[in-house]
């Protein structure tokens, strides 16, 4: 399956002009992001937006109410981010009608900051479909169930760990972390969310992978 596939799968999953949400999950570095930026940059061409990127990391708990909970050190566990609100704005966004006029916007992660923003992405009448992304997507405790029922298919990125690592260090280092305190906190915070994330592998609708030079996709 090619990325020319993965587009034309994508488009298929809005009908009859109801507004679809296609889920992109996978471990911390798999390249979730970056598949759901490819797929809504050449799905919206150079037209009005008809895709629209809303990604989970929006609903991470701020660092003062993580620190309020004791949380801090497991910042991006499942239990660090409000999946309520999450599975909530992705209700709002499926029940929007065809023809509303109005704006709905959704917050977003400021990666410098390394903390949420409310109202910083903003979702226009005319996206069809939206394109979520976030590691826990298929998980089976706590609310973020509810958001799997919001979702029309989920796709599981699945990608070598090696790789996998070597990106994640590289992104920890380039937001403040010094190399061994990135190392430290992808073989434990990260490995320990992968290794939950890995186990939902087997409830999603599709799985991606990369193999250069094109994204194939298997069953």
């Amino acid at each position: 399956m090619t990325f020319d596939d993965l587009l034309r799968r994508a488009s298929s999953l809005t009908r009859a002009g109801r507004r679809a949400i296609l889920g992109i999950t996978g471990s911390p570095g798999a390249g979730k992001t970056t598949l759901a930026e490819h797929l809504v940059r050449e799905l919206n061409g150079d037209g009005p937006p008809w895709a629209a990127h809303v990604p989970m990391d929006g609903f991470h708990l701020a660092d003062a109410e993580l620190d309020r909970l004791g949380l801090s050190s497991r910042k991006g566990a499942p239990d660090t981010f409000d999946a309520a609100g999450y599975a909530a704005l992705l209700r709002r966004l499926r029940a929007q009608e065809p023809g509303s006029d109005e704006t709905v916007y959704a917050p977003g992660f400021e990666r410098t900051l390394e903390q949420p923003l409310a109202g910083a992405v903003p979702v226009a009448p005319t996206a069809r479909l939206i394109v979520t992304e976030g590691n826990y997507l298929l998980l089976e405790t706590g609310a973020w169930p509810r958001v799997r029922r919001e979702l029309d298919e989920v796709w599981f990125c699945d990608l070598d760990q090696a790789e996998r690592n070597r990106r994640l260090v590289a992104r920890h280092k380039e937001f403040g972390k010094n190399h061994d305190a990135a190392v430290a906190w992808v073989h434990g915070t990260d490995q320990r969310n992968a290794d939950l994330v890995a186990a939902s592998r087997g409830r999603a609708d599709l799985v991606v992978y990369e193999a250069p030079p094109r994204l194939t996709g298997v069953r």
